[in-house]
């Protein structure tokens, strides 16, 4: 592996982790897209990648911190976990199944939909603080 190879992808482990545990985000909204920007990855590629990253470290310390503060529903968290996995075993069967282009386009929409959302409910709070 090249040394730009590494820092580029050190980059984007930190940039994710930071955010996941400062926002909740990290595999799919960071680190997918910049596989494919920064690394060429394929959406496939990238999808794969991130999935098999969040096996075994998707937030071990953050989940620590939070439990610590009370807030961690324990109960809530075994059920989506339990469902995320069929959950990521169906849409992975489905994905694989579209062209790669939808896939990026059903991905980007759903990012674009996430991120105004949040923008305008943010804008409405900020708003009504003043």
């Amino acid at each position: 592996m090249e040394i730009n190879t590494l820092l580029i992808l050190v980059g984007i482990g930190i940039c994710a982790g930071i955010l996941s545990g400062f926002v909740g985000v990290g595999g799919g909204m960071i680190i997918v897209p910049a596989l494919i920007y920064f690394l060429g990855f394929s959406q496939f590629q990238a999808q794969g990648t991130s999935l098999a990253i969040m096996i075994p470290p998707i937030g071990i310390l953050a989940v620590m911190n939070y439990y610590k503060a009370g807030n961690v529903n324990i109960n809530f968290a075994l059920v989506i976990a339990i469902t995320f996995i069929v959950g990521g075993f169906i849409g992975s069967k489905l994905a694989l199944r579209l062209p790669e282009n939808k896939v990026k386009l059903i991905f980007g929409i759903l990012m674009l939909y996430a991120s105004v959302r949040m923008i305008w409910k943010a804008w409405g709070n900020l708003a009504s603080d003043v």
